[in-house]
């Protein structure tokens, strides 16, 4: 059964379970030093050890045992001592004991309970499958750019160091995927180590959602066919990409470290995205020029690709927009954000109505 769990960063939530434990910690010492105590006062009036520490744990725990022998005045008083130290020490050792039953329970129950609130309303996020040093590096570069990530692994260990929701079993199971919302995710992204494992999840998410957009990792270049074959969009090597940045570092330095950041970076005021044209939008049948894309957003369109189809880099003003289409583009946010909203609506405003 997956488990959906979340990571809390709480200072004063961990802070205090932290004092809970000490607490706790502090409390069995004590009683250990009260049974200590008690046995060996027994054996200074003559018991034996057994009976001592018999004496000893039916006084603390007010079972309601007799004496095993007649007490004199001394041990009388020595009793009396135990008892008022025991069962003090005892009671409170307990009641924390109880108390962090019970803290830790319940939120646990509520953590998992609101994380699973959380999932339920969640629409257009991305499933990353597998938590290691490329899940977290994947995960980071997606919360950079505002997106909504639940990571899926198997390791309760490795699960534990999430920061932000996430579901706790085997990815390839189809109730794992379904409690991380696979229904309703835009990307699914499976980083798991080895090929097998990636491929049998991305088989998994594709019959469960034949619309799902699937990113694949693989270790070998035997294995990519496979995996498109499975169902997978962009299979992608870690080794081969990052061999092709450090090739590109060494060649061109100032454009390799531009090109990262304006994708990933978000320092400089423009920005590279991409902007898919949709069926309904008033670009469609339209060329560039007829559309003025550029004058009506100061977006400028670097490429264009057609449903199926290769990139057309720096399209001439005359290519028609089809839907479907995807546009490559670069300009500050505002202008961006204009050419989306342009791409997706049915109105041109003042546009040319010529192409």
């Amino acid at each position: 059964m997956p488990i959906v769990t979340s990571s809390r960063r709480d200072g004063r939530r961990d802070g205090g379970r932290g004092g809970s434990v000490r607490r706790l910690r502090s409390g069995v010492l004590g009683l250990l030093l009260v049974f200590a105590a008690g046995t060996a006062g027994y054996m200074g009036f003559g018991f034996g050890f057994l009976d001592s520490l018999f004496q000893t744990v039916i006084t603390v725990t007010t079972v309601g045992f007799g004496e095993i022998h007649n007490f004199n005045s001394g041990e009388k008083v020595f009793t009396i001592v135990l008892i008022f130290a025991g069962v003090g020490t005892a009671a409170y050792t307990f009641s924390l004991l109880i108390e962090s039953f019970v803290e830790g329970y319940l939120a646990d129950t509520i953590g998992r309970r609101r994380m699973e609130r959380k999932l339920d309303a969640m629409h257009d996020h991305v499933i990353l499958c597998g938590w290691g040093r490329v899940g977290s590096s994947i995960a980071a570069h997606l919360r950079a750019s505002r997106s909504e990530v639940v990571v899926v692994d198997a390791s309760a260990e490795r699960i534990a160091s999430v920061d932000g929701p996430s579901v706790l079993g085997d990815a390839t199971d189809e109730d794992v995927l379904r409690s991380a919302g696979i229904d309703r995710a835009r990307v699914l992204v499976t980083a798991l180590n080895t090929d097998a494992d990636n491929l049998y999840v991305t088989l998994t998410a594709r019959s469960m959602c034949p619309s799902l957009f699937i990113v694949s990792r693989t270790a070998s270049q035997a294995a990519v066919p496979k995996l498109i074959q499975a169902g997978a969009d962009r299979v992608v090597n870690p080794q081969d990409v990052g061999g092709v940045r450090m090739a590109a570092l060494a060649v061109q330095p100032d454009v390799a470290e531009f090109l990262d950041v304006v994708m990933h970076d978000g320092s400089l005021e423009f920005r590279l995205e991409q902007i898919d044209v949709a069926a309904g939008s008033a670009l469609v049948g339209r060329s560039l020029r007829g559309a003025k894309v550029h004058a009506q957003t100061g977006a400028l369109v670097l490429a264009l690709r057609h449903p199926g189809q290769e990139f057309v880099t720096n399209p001439p003003p005359e290519v028609e927009i089809s839907a479907g289409d995807i546009l490559v583009v670069i300009g500050n946010a505002d202008q961006i954000a204009s050419l989306r909203s342009l791409a997706a609506t049915a109105a041109l405003g003042t546009t040319d109505q010529r192409p």
